[in-house]
């Protein structure tokens, strides 16, 4: 069963190559979608894919790689839209 999540990820989360090793594990898993840093420092992502997928980066996204330290984790489901070509990384 394809899914869709957005995945809001809060502590020291930028600096940490968070984006880079979350792009890494969805092109490994076949899960497309985007993650960015927000301005409040802030990670957020999209995963759609097949859900034991999905649910493999939300794992990854709970601690995230070595140096980051997560404090908060927030993640909403929704519907798959099977828009997304791809993953990647969006800056600005």
């Amino acid at each position: 069963m394809k899914t869709r999540a957005h995945v809001l990820v809060t502590g020291r989360v930028q600096g940490v190559f968070f984006r880079l090793e979350t792009k890494r594990n969805a092109e490994r898993h076949n899960v497309k979608g985007w993650v960015r840093n927000l301005p409040d420092s802030r990670v957020e992502a999209v995963f759609e894919g097949e859900k034991y997928a999905v649910e493999t980066l939300i794992a990854f996204c709970k601690h995230g790689p070595s140096g980051a330290k997560v404090t908060n984790f927030e993640v909403t489901w929704e519907t798959y839209r099977g828009t997304l070509d791809r993953f990647k990384v969006k800056y600005g």
